[in-house]
């Protein structure tokens, strides 16, 4: 095979591969790192087989890693939603069943992609995956399971328990409606190219049981209110929020983290 070594204008720091009849790049400005262990690949994929869906969204699905997989999946409604055009076009070009499947936008602007529930994988890009986790509590009531790869500590914020030194605003959110998984590691030799961070794979699958909140507005106003001066008392944070002889009650004594989801939710009914 000929792969011409004219020069090309490349995007200023990407690196360029070439591939069957043409290469793509890994883009910065995007948090490209492509993952390339085929291990990996297959343990997300096993865990993926575990759940039971019809409606399947891949997440950046860059050169196809994941997809190659996801579109053998026998009797499913499959979409991938990418933002750079380059990919979508090697995409369209090595997987020709894709036609039709991409939505070339970037996932935080695109519109519920199916009319029923819906499955949502990915290796989503680092520089947006929190941005990604708040997308995804708007789709709650469609979205029954979510399985993708994260930043390390992400991963780790998305499932941590109360206690822990990382727990915060995004832990609580997330697990008010999900229960969070974190499944493995995965190192950084992985991906091409290398990250210069760890990565994790979580699992989030929705609560049976909604928690039992004054609703949900005053519940995300308290989290958010505590969290911001987590180095103080609820007290002192949330003092705003609730009568005086409420504030009096021994939990307002404690740390944000400290305080488990269902003790927030049961908060927010003595709010003012």
């Amino acid at each position: 095979m000929y792969v011409s070594c004219i020069p090309l204008p490349f995007p200023e720091g990407a690196i360029f591969y070439p591939i069957f009849a043409g290469m793509y790049t890994h883009k910065k400005s995007l948090g490209q790192h492509f993952l390339k262990d085929e291990s990996v690949i297959k343990k997300i994929i096993d865990v993926l087989k575990e759940e039971t869906f019809t409606n399947l969204l891949e997440v950046g699905p860059g050169a196809g890693a994941l997809t190659k997989h996801l579109i053998q999946l026998p009797g499913i409604d499959f979409k991938a939603v990418e933002l750079d055009e380059e990919k979508v076009d090697y995409l369209f070009q090595k997987y020709p069943a894709l036609k039709d499947k991409v939505i070339h936008k970037s996932f935080l602007d695109i519109e519920k992609p199916f009319d029923q529930p819906f499955t949502v994988i990915g290796n989503f890009p680092y520089n947006i995956s929190t941005q990604i986790l708040f997308k995804m509590l708007e789709w709650k009531e469609d979205v029954p399971c979510m399985i993708g790869m994260f930043q390390k500590e992400v991963a780790e914020r998305a499932a941590s328990k109360e206690g822990s030194k990382v727990y915060g605003v995004l832990s609580v959110l997330v697990q008010a409606y999900y229960e969070v998984e974190y499944l493995f590691d995965v190192g950084n030799e992985c991906f091409d190219p290398p990250p210069k961070v760890q990565s994790g794979v979580i699992r989030l699958k929705r609560k049976a049981n909604a928690l039992n909140y004054k609703s949900e507005r005053a519940f995300w106003v308290l989290v958010k209110t505590a969290f911001n001066q987590r180095r103080k008392t609820m007290r002192n944070a949330v003092k705003s929020l609730f009568p005086a002889e409420v504030l009096q009650q021994e939990i307002f004594t404690k740390r944000a983290e400290r305080l488990s989801i269902d003790d927030f939710a049961a908060l927010t009914h003595l709010m003012q």
